[in-house]
């Protein structure tokens, strides 16, 4: 008897360990936008519901908007690196000089939607920047819609944007405002609502998804885009996971994460970021504001203002020893790619 307790109890720790490895894996996940925003309630919120209904519930996200869990958005990239948290969802511009080569998307004129956008984005750093990543586990990269001007004076012209006060959310992005003729004052997006409020900007480039949250429909009355089939601009951003975070996960959590990571993660978040462009205009459109779409003639003289800023880049990647007009060539072939 003395013996089968012995197995037995043996037995019932065995089981002790083996429900202890499958124990619940708590994720911490941290970014800069409120809950009810587009992305985190559209795109990151059914993602971490996917994530723990695959994983039998053994995986939990908690999701820390808003910055909750302290710093400032330009960290957020080194918090998910260094395992201050497991999860990050940030702008890529938010820290200069880092992503260099995946600046290419920020360029002037370069894309139409975010969906496309976003399979493009993924595509190419996967093959011409994933040194860039390195030290994290990519869960999705991708872009916005085409970015355009939310002004408190009308801008129907290039001359109209000259020593404007226009915020912008990236060097390229701030570089490009300054050939245009603005002044621009660069910042990340969740500062916008105030500095607009107090007159500290006149004007704002986000894309209309963002406008709902940070409520710039109600601070400007003018919006300016551009015709043809690219916006403004777009910016670039990476939701990513500290290696350290997945590396511990036994290997069929990782598959869960796998499963959800990618090519089709990535341009379902740009989808979503589409979905949100929609919901903003409406609400520019339903409180009666000024919607301006400048013609092709005027959307010329934009694009070779901004040609500088693209030239700027090809000379920097040219200086830094890459090939700047190969990757530029990259970025192209790999939009037009998703527009077929």
């Amino acid at each position: 008897m003395k013996k089968r307790s012995i197995v037995l109890a043996g037995l019932v720790g065995l089981a002790m360990t083996a429900s202890a490895v499958a124990q619940d894996v708590t994720l911490r996940l941290h970014q800069m936008l409120p809950a009810q925003a587009t992305i985190p309630a559209k795109a990151i919120e059914p993602w971490a519901a996917k994530v723990a209904e695959e994983s039998g519930g053994r995986i939990k996200v908690e999701l820390y908007p808003a910055m909750q869990l302290g710093g400032a958005p330009p960290e957020l990239y080194d918090q998910a690196k260094d395992g201050v948290v497991d999860v990050i969802w940030t702008v890529l511009g938010y820290t200069p000089g880092r992503f260099p080569k995946s600046e290419v998307f920020e360029l002037p004129f370069m894309i139409h939607n975010g969906e496309e956008g976003s399979a493009a984005f993924y595509s190419y750093v996967m093959a011409n920047s994933a040194e860039e990543f390195e030290g994290v586990k990519v869960i999705a990269l991708h872009t916005h819609g085409p970015g355009l001007f939310h002004t408190k004076r009308p801008v129907n012209t290039l001359e109209d944007l000259k020593g404007m006060k226009i915020r912008g959310g990236s060097r390229i992005i701030s570089g490009m405002l300054a050939e245009l003729g603005a002044e621009p004052v660069g910042m990340p997006v969740p500062q916008t609502t105030e500095a607009l409020s107090k007159g500290v900007i006149e004007g704002t480039t986000v894309p209309w998804e963002v406008t709902p949250s940070l409520k710039i429909s109600e601070l400007v009355t003018n919006h300016t885009g551009f015709s043809g089939q690219y916006g403004l601009y777009t910016q670039t951003f990476g939701f990513v996971m500290n290696m350290d975070s997945y590396n511990r996960l036994p290997d069929d959590l990782k598959k869960v994460i796998d499963d959800n990571s990618g090519l089709e993660t990535s341009r379902q978040f740009g989808r979503v970021m589409d979905e949100g462009d929609a919901v903003g205009l409406k609400i520019a459109q339903d409180r009666g504001n000024t919607i301006i779409t400048l013609d092709d003639a005027e959307t010329a003289r934009w694009q070779a203002a901004a040609q500088p800023t693209i030239d700027k880049w090809v000379a920097d990647m040219n200086a830094a020893g890459s090939d700047g007009a190969a990757l530029l060539a990259a970025a192209r072939a790999a939009i037009a790619a998703e527009a077929k």
